[in-house]
């Protein structure tokens, strides 16, 4: 199943070029919102299953696929990247909508809701990366003479590729990326790579800008996040995988902060993207 094709744009926020995707759709508008080092356009299986009720629309984080690359860490704050999301739905003209953010996108997703609270709906977190500041100090303290594993690998993701074929078998055999149901794996490697002159293709998102964002020096980050989530007005759900390899004790601590309940769903860390019809029943159910 594939969509016809989303619109597509890009608009100035802050100086920097900000990207987004438009699904159309049917029904209320839906913003989603991806994890580091991905697209807006890795929803589109999934703007496709629900465009009977949404009007999906996905913004390109800064740094990230058809936005302008950004690898300054001072630049790659979450409150940042929020203040984009808004300048693209300004742009847009959708006043009121629902929000959906996965991983670094929750994280985002967080901030949008507490800066703007009459105009988000509710909002749905799925491994949202906040993290209470005592949880935070102990992983830096960890990394505190090392770069942490995490930017680590992304600084050395491999940036130019044959073609998109060869991406979609290398990624496909292995772990996380293993796990993504192959349309989302697909519609990853079609938005989140770029056309060279010479025919190859090169990552969108530069290996530096995931590298920053995983750091835990970046200003406005994972812990500026958990402590807005007091300042988040509308009907939340706080979601994680039963096999994330994040500690389950960051999305508790988030459910506690906004008095509910935590769901835990069977999957990874990219639980959501794993089984497309259950992504689609799970949206449905929680934006009713």
């Amino acid at each position: 199943m594939s969509t016809p094709g989303p619109v597509g744009g890009r608009i100035e926020n802050d100086g920097i070029g900000i990207a987004w995707l438009d699904w159309g759709g049917d029904g209320d508008p839906l913003v989603v919102l991806h994890p580091n080092g991905f697209c807006a356009g890795m929803y589109d299986p999934l703007a496709f299953r629900l465009a009977d009720h949404y009007r999906v629309v996905g913004v390109d984080l800064r740094g990230h696929g058809a936005s302008e690359t950004v690898t300054d860490e001072a630049r790659l704050g979450n409150d940042a990247m929020a203040g984009d999301v808004i300048g693209v739905l300004d742009h847009l003209g959708i006043d009121r909508f629902a929000l959906l953010g996965v991983s670094l996108g929750g994280g985002v997703a967080i901030i949008v809701a507490a800066q703007a609270p009459d105009r988000v709906g509710s909002l749905m977190l799925c491994e949202a990366i906040a993290l209470d500041p005592v949880e935070r100090e102990k992983q830096g303290v960890a990394f505190e003479d090392a770069e942490s594993p995490l930017a680590a690998g992304a600084r050395r993701r491999r940036r130019v590729w044959d073609d998109r074929a060869s991406v979609e078998t290398s990624y496909g055999s292995r772990p996380p990326l293993d796990a993504l149901d192959p349309e989302v794996l697909s519609a990853y490697v079609r938005w989140g790579f770029v056309d060279r002159s010479d025919g190859s293709i090169e990552l969108a998102c530069d290996p530096d800008t995931e590298a920053a964002i995983f750091g835990t020096t970046r200003p406005r980050g994972p812990t500026h996040s958990f402590e807005r989530l007091a300042d988040v007005r509308c009907p939340t759900s706080v979601l994680c995988g039963s096999r994330t390899d994040l500690g389950t004790e960051w999305f508790t601590a988030q459910a506690e902060v906004l008095g509910v309940d935590l769901q835990v769903i069977d999957g990874g860390h990219f639980f959501l993207f794993e089984d497309l019809d259950r992504a689609g029943s799970l949206i449905r159910r929680t934006f009713a």
